[in-house]
């Protein structure tokens, strides 16, 4: 199989070969940067999958990131933008406040049932589940309950 050449530029070729050489990368990083330096050589990629044990699709990958965008695209991971929170911080801190506060009337402490009834009742948390609620509790290292 015809393989597109690819030629590395010197300043291109030196960042490569410090990012396999030296420095804290992520082992997909060092990886993509063997599949550049060894495309540079002009090593076929038949030999370059059985080194460094890859697909044929992360070659060809690699390869096309590089043309099109050049070592950024190529070897360094985009940022991703995750899902956005669904809870600010305030709303977080309202729920932290509440079971911090006196449990209801007639209860020794708080359940993550009332929790989240009494939690509802609040503006801004009318969807909050009782998973949510506890989630938030967990990153609080808050203990509903406890004396």
């Amino acid at each position: 199989m015809r393989q597109t050449e690819l030629h590395l530029t010197d300043e291109d070729r030196s960042v490569i070969d410090e990012i396999r050489s030296k420095g804290v990368h992520s082992s997909r990083e060092v990886n993509r940067a063997h599949v550049l330096s060894c495309l540079d050589r002009g090593l076929p990629e038949a030999q370059i999958m059985a080194v460094l044990g890859m697909g044929r699709t992360a070659v060809w990958r690699a390869r096309a990131a590089y043309l099109q965008g050049g070592i950024e695209l190529a070897v360094f991971d985009v940022a991703r933008s995750g899902r956005p929170r669904q809870y600010d911080t305030d709303a977080e801190a309202r729920v932290t406040a509440l079971a911090c506060s006196a449990p209801p009337e007639g209860r020794q402490r708080w359940t993550m049932v009332e929790l989240e009834r009494v939690a509802r009742q609040e503006p801004g948390l009318g969807g909050v589940s009782r998973e949510t609620v506890r989630r938030i509790l967990k990153k609080t290292i808050s203990n509903p309950g406890a004396s």
